[in-house]
């Protein structure tokens, strides 16, 4: 059983926060599928810039699946706090805050991984925000800036210290960006070093490599990040296998069409025709990238500006891919 405050995970695996994918539509769909938790797209702390459509699509929590997790991004204690504020007031049960994002954008602006260099600048930050609100505050960070300067562990204890609750860890650092395999070793001694609930993150695509990611690390749960993208049944998958040490059969084609067509109308009715037909492109693609003619049909797919076209041309390619090769 994994707790963050008064809050009781479902399951032992989590939906990592990641921008321009974790979305409502992306994250109900993984709760559904058996998520403990989802975490949100993160979040700037600049409230000022709150208005732009791209926060007000993120910013209402009241829908949310229960726990409310929201990640927000920023380097001023001051202004990390008051994100918070607003973000509990807005429904979040939980704050988490991102120390992990490797994006040149995020670090040329000290926020996102590149806190990770300034450990007196974090503990600032940490205890703003667990100051600011009366919900659990939570953590998500990379083994350090560069294999030169691992310092998860450090930041771990300076994290316990400060009163957050639960922290993620991804298996690499800011330098080593999504390259390579991610190295649990880390995360091991940051479990060792800490008696608050860790989570591992990084590489985990199948519920073998979340067992023993599990008993490498002795994490409390795994995070799941791009493996769940185009792949939301991987959470029932590695629920079933730690649960019974068996496989769980694949979804059948009927679940897929089922799953994957309300996963593309709830964007749809998210985000509205003209948004919606263009952020459901890279979704459709993450779905059928390993199905036989996959890359064929994305690449039509993407030539689609209308929820109808796109609904159309998904059903008869997952049904009838002949028919589709003719009718495209």
């Amino acid at each position: 059983m994994v707790t963050i405050g008064n809050h009781v995970l479902a399951s032992r695996t989590i939906l990592a926060p990641m921008a321009g994918v974790t979305d409502r539509p992306f994250r109900q769909l993984c709760k559904r599928l058996g998520a403990g938790m989802t975490v949100s797209e993160m979040v700037t702390s600049d409230t000022s810039l709150w208005h732009t459509r791209k926060s007000q699509l993120r910013l209402p929590h009241e829908d949310e699946p229960t726990p409310k997790s929201v990640q927000i991004a920023g380097s001023i204690p001051e202004m990390m706090a008051e994100a918070a504020r607003q973000n509990f007031l807005l429904g979040a049960e939980i704050i988490d805050i991102n120390m992990g994002c490797p994006a040149k954008k995020v670090c040329k602006r000290a926020a996102g991984s590149a806190l990770l260099k300034d450990e007196v600048l974090v503990e600032d930050i940490l205890c703003a925000v667990v100051n600011a609100v009366p919900v659990p505050v939570t953590l998500k960070i990379r083994t350090g800036w560069d294999t030169e300067s691992r310092n998860a562990v450090q930041i771990a204890r300076i994290a316990e210290n400060s009163g957050i609750q639960a922290i993620a860890v991804h298996g690499r650092t800011r330098a080593c960006r999504f390259k390579g395999d991610a190295e649990y070793d880390t995360i091991a001694e940051v479990v060792a070093s800490v008696d608050i609930p860790v989570f591992a993150n990084g590489d985990i695509r199948s519920p073998e490599q979340a067992r023993l990611v599990l008993e490498h690390t002795g994490a409390d749960a795994v995070m799941i990040g791009r493996g769940a993208q185009g792949n939301p049944w991987l959470f029932r998958e590695i629920n079933h296998y730690l649960e019974t040490g068996t496989l769980l059969a694949a979804p059948t084609t009927e679940e897929r069409i089922s799953v994957i067509s309300e996963h593309l109308q709830a964007i749809h009715e998210h985000y509205g025709d003209y948004l919606g037909t263009r952020i459901a492109r890279k979704h459709i693609g993450w779905y059928v990238d390993s199905l036989p003619s996959g890359e064929t049909f994305r690449k039509y797919f993407n030539l689609l500006d209308t929820p109808s076209q796109q609904q159309q041309s998904l059903k008869l390619f997952l049904t009838r891919q002949e028919e589709w090769d003719t009718a495209a």
